[in-house]
């Protein structure tokens, strides 16, 4: 079955609507018709795909995708492709060449766009997803890459120091490792995708990129110095990104490199061995354990008081000051603490 996507006449503020939504989407708004209406043949003479290789793209689509992160908001019976019936498998559709095609588009059982493939897409946010891995309630495999179907990787630079790592830092969590370089050495994605966010935090990331893989991980790539790609942009694993830098919350050039999984950062050492220059699996289980730094901090977070305790020994136990607890939990250094009673400490 297959559907022609057709742009219908506006009036000029539904344009004006319509045209602000889209650029702040990122995609262009999909109106399916039923192929039998009339004028269906002449609709589709429009249609550009600016030299599309159907047949290359079709030869590449991988089955082996994480349809299990999307089962709860995406309708996989209304997108499931002939290629694949196995009812939690879908098909890596997006490319550059569909998105940047003006007002229409082809549309079938194996043609959809980001945004429909994805359910969540947001340009501008780098946790878009709000997810709690409490909800995690059953293991998930990802396959990192595919060699036969053209799907590889690539180290996101080609000399390879361990800044930082993974783990508490001055008080705080590092979601990433920091990767030693000079400023304008080039940063290559490490995977094929699609960049989902590109941005600059004043504060933190300085100038960086979220880009979003086939099978549902995200990697981030921080302080750049200077943007390569946009927003969109179909990317494959070596395709050059950017310039990196010191841009953000930085002391010194280097790159700061994440992995994610709806939103929620794990130690990417887990995925590479980046002193040996190699990847460590071609599988990623995704389970609780992979998170256990995010429950242990969440236990750490809170203290259930204890008799002979105060609030000078508590902050010490944490290496809090006593003014951060009291701030935290409404209290004074007067209030009367009670055994038993849980403390917010970070």
């Amino acid at each position: 079955m297959q559907a022609h996507a057709q742009v219908l006449p506006k009036t000029s503020n539904e344009k004006k609507n319509t045209d602000l939504k889209e650029l702040t989407q990122g995609f262009p708004k999909i109106i399916k018709k039923n192929p039998s209406s009339e004028n269906s043949s002449s609709k589709r003479l429009n249609i550009e795909l600016r030299q599309f290789d159907e047949v290359g793209y079709l030869q590449t689509l991988s089955s082996k995708t994480d349809s299990l992160l999307f089962q709860n908001t995406v309708d996989l019976e209304r997108i499931r492709s002939i290629i694949a019936e196995d009812p939690f498998s879908m098909d890596w559709a997006p490319s550059n060449e569909i998105i940047e095609t003006a007002e229409q588009i082809l549309v079938d059982s194996v043609w959809i766009t980001a945004f429909e493939y994805f359910s969540n897409w947001d340009t501008q946010k780098v946790d878009i997803y709000n997810f709690d891995i409490k909800d995690l309630k059953d293991s998930v495999v990802l396959k990192l890459y595919d060699e036969k179907i053209g799907e590889s990787w690539k180290m996101p630079l080609p000399d390879l120091l361990v800044n930082s790592r993974f783990g508490p830092r001055w008080g705080r969590m590092h979601s990433g490792v920091d990767l030693d370089l000079n400023t304008g050495d080039a940063v290559y994605a490490a995977f094929d995708g699609i960049i989902r966010v590109k941005g600059y935090d004043r504060y933190g990331y300085g100038y960086y990129y979220v880009v979003r893989h086939k099978n549902g991980l995200e990697t981030l790539y921080g302080h750049f110095s200077k943007h390569v790609m946009e927003v969109g942009d179909e990317v494959f694993a070596g395709d050059l990104l950017g310039k990196g830098g010191s841009t953000g919350r930085s002391t010194g050039p280097h790159l700061h490199y994440e992995l994610r999984y709806r939103g929620l950062a794990f130690d990417p050492e887990i995925v590479f061995d980046f002193e040996q220059n190699q990847i460590l699996k071609r599988e990623l289980l995704v389970d609780k354990k992979l998170f256990g730094h995010i429950a242990k901090a969440r236990a750490a977070a809170y203290h259930r008081v204890k008799r002979g305790e105060n609030l000078g020994s508590i902050s010490r136990r944490y290496g809090v000051s006593i003014s951060q607890i009291t701030r935290l939990n409404g209290i004074s250094t007067r209030s009367i603490l009670r055994i038993g009673q849980s403390l917010r400490v970070k």
